[in-house]
């Protein structure tokens, strides 16, 4: 069971910081809204990476770590183990708040201006701010990686 969460957990580690590298190459040729079939066209796909990939990447990836260290009892008395879950969070509330429903909503904002039901001038504002975030994101994303690879003695809690 160790293998196959520590598997899970690589895994959908793989998928999330994949996921927010397509989103930072596909932030750097996004058109301009003026072009507004590209820029359409590129949030759409930046809300289907969200939905399909983004996600379901994030959900592997904590529910993998919370099972680890529910069932071992050497996660639960290991500092870094710890670190990782607190940060863990922090992906999960940034990862909801910050990425995908502003990139779902672009998409689908896009989608209905391009088909005449929204004003163009509308779209865009939340690039600066998506971008931004994936920065800080992909920041904790690699050191939680560090902390699973190198688990430094931070804390070691008492065990009980």
């Amino acid at each position: 069971m160790r293998r196959l969460l520590k598997f899970l957990h690589t895994m959908g580690s793989i998928g999330l910081m994949g996921a927010m590298a397509t989103f930072l190459v596909l932030f750097s040729v996004t058109p301009p809204t003026s072009e507004l079939a590209g820029y359409a066209l590129i949030r759409g796909a930046m809300g289907a990476v969200a939905t399909w990939m983004f996600l379901p990447s994030l959900a592997l990836v904590l529910i993998a770590g919370l099972l680890a260290m529910a069932l071992h009892p050497v996660y639960r008395i290991a500092g870094w183990a710890w670190l990782k879950l607190a940060t863990g969070v922090l992906m999960f509330e940034g990862g909801f708040v910050y990425i995908q429903g502003p990139m779902q909503r672009e998409a689908a904002m896009s989608a209905a201006a391009l088909a005449g039901k929204l004003d163009p001038s509308a779209l865009g504002a939340s690039i600066g701010p998506e971008r931004n975030s994936l920065w800080v994101l992909l920041a904790v994303a690699v050191a939680n990686v560090a902390l699973g690879i190198w688990r430094p003695r931070i804390l070691r809690l008492p065990v009980s």
